[in-house]
């Protein structure tokens, strides 16, 4: 593994997300170098000062940001989170249009200054834009991809462990398909430890995990986020999390497995479409893992995810 001297990260958007995106690298010192880019000068000033206070306590890493394009130069990591934020009752690929037009005129300017980063994308709907930034800039899959499910899958660790009753870091499980309506769990393969879910017997007496329960939690996790939307106006500290430990797996050289979000290439089947699955994160960005496993239902549900990412790409080339 060759971790990356001298690291750069710079964040597009200093809006909600990307300055917590911003805020989360700073202190977790996930970047040497840490830019915040946005077109709107006076915010994104006021947010890279207001960022800068705070270095005193935030180990070695520094901040600098602005509103030309050029604080992004020599990045090895660029994370977009620039975009139209999702309202309430929104759903993500109802933001698609406005959102898609937006990384189209942004991507070229991004990519004369900073032609060798890796590209992580967390504007929504970050599956459909991801497809159409790929397409559109001819980078290789694996250099352009979206933060995907990394976030629901912890959100999803997160639910099981306070019902099984063991931290969060110790449950085994992915959420994979769309970052959206029809996401999915792998319950098939999902452990706590090393035993099944479903043979998990919890510690405070309580029966174990049905079925029924488990269909429940995967709904949860799916309105998550309308759920924080609705009572704060948007998502921002765990995203920001998330997308930092991305970055920090592509700067570290990690091969760390992640469900992110590539464009897939004949993977059980499916091409073309962008959909979270297990991947392996490091310098060269992210390979989804071909050898994944899933029950007959599971590789259903993730064509059933295709076909809905596929249907929105299309109605956007038109």
């Amino acid at each position: 593994m060759s971790v990356i001297e001298n690291s750069k990260l710079t964040v597009v958007g200093a809006g909600a997300v990307g300055s917590s995106v911003a805020y989360a690298a700073l202190i977790r010192g996930s970047a040497r170098h840490v830019a915040l880019y946005d077109i709107a000068t006076e915010k994104v000033e006021a947010e890279v000062l207001d960022l800068a206070h705070g270095t005193q306590f935030t180990g070695s890493s520094d901040i600098i940001g602005g509103s030309d394009v050029s604080v992004a130069e020599g990045s090895h990591v660029v994370v977009i989170t620039a975009g139209a934020k999702q309202r309430p009752g929104q759903t993500r690929t109802e933001l698609a249009g406005v959102n898609a037009n937006i990384l189209k005129s942004m991507l070229p300017q991004l990519l004369e200054v900073a032609p060798d980063a890796v590209y992580v994308i967390v504007t929504n709907p970050c599956d459909v834009l991801t497809v159409l930034a790929q397409e559109s800039t001819g980078i290789s899959p694996e250099r352009i991809f979206a933060s995907g499910t990394v976030l629901d899958t912890s959100r999803l660790r997160w639910l099981v462990g306070r019902r099984a009753g063991v931290s969060t870091s110790s449950v085994h499980a992915y959420i994979i398909g769309e970052h959206g309506d029809t996401e999915f769990p792998l319950w098939s393969t999902t452990t706590i430890g090393t035993v099944p879910i479903l043979d998990w017997q919890p510690a405070d007496g309580r029966p174990r995990m049905t079925v029924d329960e488990l269909d429940q939690i995967a709904v949860d996790v799916r309105d998550a986020a309308y759920k924080v939307i609705q009572g704060k106006g948007a998502t921002n500290y765990a995203i920001g999390l998330s997308s930092a430990r991305i970055v920090e797996a592509v700067l570290n050289d990690e091969h760390a497995v992640m469900p992110v979000s590539t464009v897939l290439d004949d993977f059980h089947g499916l091409n073309g479409v962008a959909l979270s699955v297990p991947s392996i994160v490091s310098a060269s960005g992210a390979v989804p893992i071909r050898e994944t496993q899933f029950s007959p239902n599971e590789l259903g549900l993730l064509r059933r995810s295709a076909d809905a990412l596929r249907e929105v790409a299309a109605s956007l080339r038109d």
